[in-house]
């Protein structure tokens, strides 16, 4: 009777990426240390939060080592929701510029 073997990967792929991730964070921490406002803020949270992210689904939920098929159907409907949740955003704005130029003109 044949056993399934399991996949082994070196620790050093687990310590690298565990170092990789407390570097990411300590950035993270320095933003709000260095009082960083604005855009430029919140751009970089998201930026080491979704880098942060992709390493821990990439490494610790193996999906560096898997069939790019299931990484497209796992990866692939979370970019969709936020392609259409950007697209949903930009027409609201569009919304509302033409209401307040509406109902200013009507006034």
């Amino acid at each position: 009777m044949a056993h399934a073997q399991a996949q082994q990967h070196p620790i050093g792929v687990y310590l690298w990426t565990w170092g990789l991730l407390f570097v990411l964070s300590t950035f993270s921490y320095l933003v709000d240390y260095f009082n960083l406002e604005g855009h430029l803020r919140w751009s970089l949270i998201l930026l080491f939060m979704v880098l942060k992210a992709g390493l821990i689904v990439a490494v610790f939920m193996h999906m560096a080592w898997e069939r790019l098929a299931l990484i497209y159907a796992i990866l692939l409907p979370p970019v969709l929701v936020l392609v259409f949740v950007s697209l949903m955003t930009l027409e609201s704005d569009y919304t509302l510029i033409t209401r307040e130029l509406f109902f200013k003109a009507g006034s």
